[in-house]
Parts: structure tokens; C-alpha cells; sequence
């Protein structure tokens, strides 16, 4: 998955410092896209020394090398030969490693950074702290940080076959039954609403798997196992999904990389070992 990048580590402990030339530098245009050389498999990043640019903050440290953001486009930078802006769909489909697991943690962050200006309370302009990664408002103290949405993915089984879905819009290949924790839920309870919302499924025997960051979505995604439980014939969501089907081990197609739970999730069964 894309946060297993072992033997290397992510450090996401906050430090309030300033850039040095050799630090790595992640730049997002308008649309979200990231300034990146993707050549060969290998993904590159320019350095601080690459921009001279003083609105920025430290973002995390991968092996010690230190991730900073630009805060705003550099104007009239010349972009470094071979680099380009590109969306996470682009560099997801073409690299593996440290360096994509940085994009889209980096992601994470810029987009909460670019959202979260003002005070939800009193309309107050934010302010960076130093001591922890968090924005207080000037006008009424109150302190902001970092949005994280937890949602659910779903392995359904019945027997030998595995609930598969496709999304109506976005993503084109094979997923599980997945979405968003509403407040005053469990997790567990999210995962029966899902199911019956989106396929009209009752499952039973609810079990965890394993969780993943996933910061193209802002999410920390829980993944769940769990049995059908009664009749088994799909009532599809429309709205959200364009196929839903009851699919057997041995024809499950798998997502074209491994980034992802739901492609760990779907292999696992698809390999007898769930």
C-alpha cells in the first residue's frame, strides 16, 4: 500500500524552521496539481534552493530528508528542466515509494492549508503556531487542526464471492463498498449503513482489517470484512455506483497498481486468504 515504505520512515512530528537549499520543495498550482519530475518509475521534486521563496512551511521528513510547502506558486520561477505540474491520478499511475507516499500526504496538507484561512467561529483571520502543527485565530483564540475523514472499506462476502463495485464517476476500476463515518457512528455502524445503501446488502460478522492514510481524499480509511447476511440479491445505488456484482475468487481483476487497501483487501480474497 502506499503508505508501506519500509525500510524507509515518515516523520510527521511538527518543527517550526526555516527551508535550507537542500530541502525538498512541494509546489501545487490552482488546480492541485504538484511540480514533480515523474520520468522512468522514479519521482523527483524540486529543492528550496530552486525558488526563492519565503512563504513556506515544513511539512514532514521522510529519512530525514525535510519536506517543506510553498505556500503560493512562485511567481515568474523558472521551473526546473523536466519538471511539470501533474495530478496524483498521473504520478499514482506512474510511480512507486517514498516519494508518491510524499505526495499525497503533501497533498493532504495543502489543500487543508489552502481551505482553512479564516475562523469557523467568529470569521477571524488564522495564524500559524509554532508549538504544534495548528491555526488559532487572532480575534477569539480558537484552535484549528489538521481535517482527517474517516471512512470504511467494505470486503463483502458470500462464500467464494466477493461484493465488487464500480464508482459512477472517478475511479474506473474494480472497489469495494466504501464512504464516510457520519457523526454519532461507529465504524461498524458505518459499515452496515454503507452496504445497505449502496447494494441493499445485510451483512453480519464485522471484522477489522487494517486502516491507510489516504491524503488525495483528506481520509483515514478503516477497512472491514463482513459476511452477507440474508438474501444476497443486489439492490444498486444508482446514484453512487454503475456496477455492483457478486464476483467469484477466481475472476476478480485487481486495480492496476497495489496503492491501495481496497486492492490489498480484494487480493487477500481473491488468494484464499480471507
Amino acid at each position: 500500500m502506499i503508505q508501506d515504505i519500509f525500510p524507509s520512515r515518515l516523520d510527521n512530528h511538527y518543527i517550526h524552521c526555516a527551508p535550507e537549499p537542500g530541502d525538498t520543495l512541494l509546489v501545487f498550482d490552482e488546480a492541485g496539481k504538484l511540480l514533480a519530475d515523474a520520468g522512468e518509475g522514479s519521482l523527483r521534486f524540486p529543492s528550496c534552493g530552486d525558488f526563492l521563496s519565503e512563504n513556506t512551511i515544513y511539512l514532514f521528513s521522510i529519512d530525514g530528508r525535510r519536506y517543506f510547502l510553498a505556500r503560493e506558486e512562485p511567481e515568474n520561477a523558472s521551473i526546473p528542466e523536466a519538471y511539470q505540474y501533474r495530478t496524483l491520478r498521473e504520478l499514482r499511475g506512474s510511480c512507486v515509494g517514498p516519494e508518491v507516499f510524499a505526495a499525497f500526504t503533501g497533498w493532504h496538507l495543502w489543500r487543508w492549508y489552502r481551505d482553512t484561512r479564516y475562523c469557523g467561529r467568529c470569521g477571524g483571520a488564522l495564524e500559524h503556531q509554532t508549538a504544534e502543527r495548528s491555526l488559532k485565530c487572532r480575534a477569539c483564540g480558537n484552535v484549528v487542526y489538521p481535517r482527517i475523514n474517516p471512512a470504511v472499506i467494505v470486503g463483502v462476502t458470500n462464500g467464494d464471492s466477493l461484493l465488487l463495485t464500480r464508482y459512477r464517476t472517478g475511479f474506473a476500476h474494480n472497489a469495494l463498498v466504501a464512504g464516510f463515518t457520519e457523526i454519532g457512528e461507529t465504524l461498524e455502524q458505518t459499515v452496515e449503513r454503507e452496504v445497505m445503501e449502496e447494494t441493499g446488502i445485510r451483512v453480519k460478522n464485522i471484522r477489522y482489517y487494517k486502516s491507510q492514510p489516504w491524503g488525495i481524499a483528506q481520509d483515514i480509511l478503516v477497512g472491514f470484512f463482513c459476511e452477507a447476511d440474508g438474501s444476497t440479491e443486489i439492490r444498486m445505488d444508482t446514484g453512487e455506483l454503475k456496477y455492483a456484482e457478486w464476483v467469484r475468487r477466481e475472476d476478480i481483476v485487481l486495480q492496476p497498481d497495489s496503492l491501495s487497501l481496497t486492492n490489498e483487501m480484494m487480493k487477500l480474497f481473491r488468494d484464499g486468504k480471507i
